[in-house]
């Protein structure tokens, strides 16, 4: 199952407004249904990235894989688990250093918590900040939909556009039209 689809599976169990928690993403690492060792392909396929990603990841020192006698490469689950949140923390914008520093920093072990917390703090922070800003931009875009008379779904206040006021924009001051 690819991580969109996990991903998929888990947001339908939350729900459109439901909730996030740290069951969402236990969920998301949920490889009960996941063989006990996977081949390059297979994981792959499972996180829907590229062998290629797999690779750089293992040569950037993030995830260390054993080989079979034939030189292949063998995930198994603890190492499938580091990539699923490898590969969350990519999406979210982690840049690959932070995630390097990161990883090191559990490889080293309990002592080292703090660290990690004041990490993921920052992050959490950049990722609320970068919501917000998305969340602006989607209400440009809906207001954008609702004055071309679009359906901006239920969510969203429906703009009257039979409103000889509000068929046009108004006039804008500082922002070009676009």
């Amino acid at each position: 199952m690819a991580t969109d689809d996990l991903m998929t599976r888990v947001l339908e169990t939350l729900g459109d407004d439901g909730p996030l928690s740290v069951e969402a993403i236990h969920r998301l690492t949920d490889l009960a249904d996941v063989p006990e060792s996977m081949m390059i392909t297979e994981v792959a396929d499972l996180l829907d990235i590229s062998p290629h990603t797999l690779r750089y990841y293992e040569r950037a020192g993030l995830v260390e894989v054993p080989r079979d006698s034939n030189g292949h490469r063998v995930y198994d689950a603890p190492a499938i688990r580091r990539l699923v949140f490898l590969t969350r923390m990519r999406l979210s914008g982690m840049p690959m250093r932070d995630l390097q520093h990161y990883t090191s920093l559990v490889d080293a072990g309990a002592h080292t918590e703090p660290e990690r917390l004041d990490m993921l703090i920052e992050h959490r922070d950049t990722i609320r900040r970068r919501l917000r800003e998305l969340t602006l931009s989607l209400a440009a875009v809906e207001y954008k939909i609702a004055t071309y008379g679009g359906s901006t779904g239920p969510d969203v206040p429906t703009l009257n556009t039979t409103d000889p006021a509000l068929r046009h924009e108004p006039p804008r001051r500082a922002l070009p039209p676009v």
